[in-house]
């Protein structure tokens, strides 16, 4: 029989409103399965089991009552450990900031325990999110869920292998080079980046920059649609952020539940990557046979691709402009206490000029434009999310693919960043696994706004693909993970070496 933990958020929360599902039994349940699994996987590293329970014996009272609930009343959910949650660590992965407990919530968790979320604890990720492997000098190492030896991707990693393993319904996660993304594909659930200001931010260090988004995650699209719809809003610190003057935009109606849309009448283009990032042969050969199952239900299917010429070196530069922003008075005056992600960026940004700059801007600024063109004959665009299976998370980055180096440690996240500098919306959707047995993510790109238009092809795709096991979301072996050994007892665990 499933434990309550097992539910999806939709079927949770409808049980809820029905009396049939107190939250403080939907808590415990998910308490129990961090206590059977995370011991192998490393995924809900700070915990707020206490204070969570109080919570839902509140929302218990409060359902008892007959109040109007929230959204997402009574759903445990996970904050990645970059995002500010009051009287709970948030240490960002940086041992700088080991005992930092902020006083306050940042807006996008004020806003899911506002919908009624529950926060079970903190997960895992890089030391400030830099790199896409989920490890750092304070938590250690987070394990795939299906194979703990194995990277789960980042920098949202200890959000999705929660997921993954039924430790939470809902999390939340941030993506600048597909950190929503690339661990959803990894670890088999679904991951959204939205556009830039829909999810608004007021902690981004360089305000007017597109690259970084806070978004949801979730097992299904119709629950990240849930979660996603408590999560969007204006803030007037946020200069990207959806607004209009003197009126009060609302949006939550828009997300809440995906549209239904007919596939048959899409025009779809088909690419393993975009003409210039480094695609695993392995990688392209599964999207091929995977794509090649339903690419016949499309109004039309082709292969071809926008033209992303100057993508690596725009993004290359501009990401590492944030970096300078924000960290590079950590890296002159503390380096011992900065990891190799970190100053590689810094080191390199202070190696770029003005005229660097303007030119990376430039290459952006003409990248969009092509690709609105583009669109204008496409409803959307297939790729795999990430570009390579796998690979044990000792590995700090893959210096290589396929014999062939890659240009810099976040090279092999070109399928995501080429997506993340237009600021166009992307899902990442699980479709079955690849040939050595782990989860295959298929990226779904959506024109410019089209949020709510994306999530409902991926909707639709869902359903339609979860019933041929080929396709269908794969599910970790959690019998294994309750008899796997610590990942804390590995060699190489802590830190970065």
């Amino acid at each position: 029989m499933a434990e309550p933990c097992d539910l999806t958020a939709i079927e949770a929360r409808r049980l809820i409103g029905q009396k049939k599902l107190a939250p403080s039994e939907l808590l415990a349940s998910c308490i129990g399965r961090i206590e059977a699994v995370d011991h192998a996987v490393n995924a809900m590293v700070a915990r707020d089991f206490d204070r969570a329970c109080i919570t839902a014996k509140a929302a218990d009272a409060a359902v008892l009552r007959g109040d109007e609930l929230p959204p997402l009343h009574g759903l445990p959910i996970g904050i990645k450990d970059l995002q500010e949650t009051e009287g709970l660590r948030t240490t960002h992965g940086s041992t700088l900031f080991r005992d930092n407990v902020p006083a306050a919530d940042e807006r996008l968790v004020a806003a899911v325990r506002q919908a009624g979320a529950i926060v079970v604890g903190k997960t895992n990720t890089p030391e400030f999110g830099a790199g896409a492997n989920t490890r750092n000098a304070v938590y250690g190492a987070t394990g795939n869920p299906f194979d703990p030896t194995l990277s789960c991707a980042g920098s949202s990693g200890g959000s999705a292998v929660a997921l993954a393993t039924n430790m939470v319904p809902i999390c939340s996660g941030s993506d600048t080079g597909g950190s929503l993304r690339n661990p959803a594909a990894f670890c088999g659930i679904v991951g959204f980046r939205p556009t830039p200001g829909l999810v608004a931010n007021e902690r981004r260090g360089l305000g007017w920059n597109n690259l970084s988004v806070a978004g949801p995650m979730a097992r299904t699209v119709p629950d990240l649609c849930l979660l996603l719809s408590t999560m969007v809003s204006d803030d007037a610190r946020d200069p990207l952020a959806t607004t209009i003057h003197r009126r009060t935009v609302r949006l939550a109606d828009d997300f809440a539940v995906p549209a239904r849309i007919d596939l048959a009448r899409l025009r779809v283009a088909v690419t393993p990557d975009f003409g210039f990032a480094p695609t695993e042969r392995h990688v392209a050969e599964v999207f091929a046979e995977k794509t090649g199952l339903f690419r016949h239900v499309f109004h039309r299917a082709v292969d071809t691709a926008p033209d992303c010429s100057g993508a690596d070196e725009a993004f290359e530069v501009l990401r590492s402009i944030g970096y300078l922003a924000t960290h590079l008075e950590k890296v002159r005056t503390r380096p011992d206490d900065v990891g190799p992600n970190v100053r590689t960026n810094v080191e390199e940004g202070l190696r770029y000029s003005a005229a660097d700059v303007a030119r990376a801007q430039a290459l952006q600024t003409a990248l969009y434009r092509r690709w609105q063109s583009f669109f204008q004959d496409w409803d959307v665009i297939l790729t795999p999310s990430i570009t390579i299976s796998p690979r044990p998370w000792r590995e700090l980055y893959p210096a290589e693919i396929d014999g062939k180096k890659t240009r810099t440690y976040f090279h092999w996240l070109a399928l995501a960043y080429a997506v993340t500098l237009p600021g166009h919306p992307a899902v990442s959707l699980p479709v079955g696994v690849d040939r050595h047995g782990m989860p295959f993510g298929l990226q779904i790109v959506g024109p410019r706004g089209g949020d709510a238009f994306v999530l409902s092809v991926a909707a639709e795709l869902e359903a339609l693909l979860a019933g041929d096991p080929r396709t269908a979301r794969p599910v970790p072996d959690l019998a294994r993970l309750k008899a796997a050994q610590p990942i804390s007892e590995m060699p190489g665990f802590m830190g970065f070496d």
